[in-house]
C-alpha cells in the first residue's frame, strides 16, 4: 500500500458532527471509487468514519498511529485497528512502550502528510490539532483540500490562511475531477524520508 497507488489522507476533529461524519465517509467512498487508498489516523470522529467507510465500500486503508503498533488510540478502536492490522496496513513511528505523549500526534501528522499526495480537512475546530497535518503537507509541496464547510466557516481564521498559501477549496461538485487531478508524488514508495 504505500508503493502502489495514490494515497489520501482524510483528517479532521476528533469530536465530529453528524454532518462532519457524513462528510468524511462520502469523501472515502469518493477516493474508493478512484482508486485512492484513505490513510487516517485512528482517531475517534473524523478518523474512524474515514476508516470504516473505505473498508466497507471495498477500498484500501492505512491507519498511521500516534502510539505503538499494539496500543489504540482511543481504546475502543482496538477491533478497527486489529482489522487494519490484518486486511490493510498500520503504521508507527512509536517502538513498543513508547509514552503517550502529546506531541506524538504532531509527529504522527507529518509522517501522514509524507506517505500521502494530498491531505483533505473534512472539519476541524479553530485550535484543532488538525491544522498540523495541513501544515505539514503544505510544507512537503502536497496537494491540501479544505472542504467547503471549512474554508467558508465565518468562526474560524486558520483556513483564510492556508488557502492563501496553497489550498485549494473542495466542494462536491469538484470532487470527481479534483480526485482525477492529484498526482502521485509518492509513487515507487516514500524514499523522501
Amino acid at each position: 500500500l504505500l508503493t502502489e497507488g495514490r494515497r489520501v489522507a482524510i483528517v479532521g476533529s476528533r469530536k465530529a458532527t453528524p454532518e462532519g461524519l457524513a462528510r468524511a465517509r462520502a469523501v472515502a467512498r469518493s477516493l474508493v471509487e478512484h482508486g485512492i487508498t484513505v490513510v487516517s489516523g485512528l482517531a475517534e470522529g473524523i478518523d474512524t468514519a474515514a476508516h470504516v467507510a473505505a473498508m466497507e465500500s471495498g477500498g484500501r486503508t492505512i491507519a498511521v498511529l500516534g502510539t505503538p503498533l499494539s496500543q489504540a488510540y482511543p481504546a475502543t478502536n482496538a477491533a478497527l485497528l486489529n482489522a487494519i492490522k490484518r486486511d490493510h496496513l498500520a503504521l508507527s513511528q512509536f517502538p513498543e512502550g513508547y509514552p503517550m505523549r502529546r506531541d506524538n500526534f504532531p509527529r504522527r501528522n507529518r509522517t501522514m502528510a509524507l506517505i500521502c499526495d494530498a491531505t483533505i480537512v473534512v472539519e476541524a475546530g479553530e485550535n484543532s490539532g488538525t491544522r498540523h497535518q495541513g501544515w505539514e503537507a503544505l510544507r512537503l509541496g502536497r496537494f491540501v483540500y479544505l472542504l467547503q464547510s471549512v474554508a467558508q466557516n465565518p468562526a474560524l481564521t486558520w483556513p483564510k490562511e492556508m488557502l492563501r498559501y496553497g489550498a485549494q477549496m473542495l466542494t462536491r461538485e469538484d470532487v470527481p475531477s479534483a480526485f482525477d487531478d492529484i498526482p502521485s508524488f509518492t509513487s515507487g514508495g516514500v524514499s523522501a524520508f
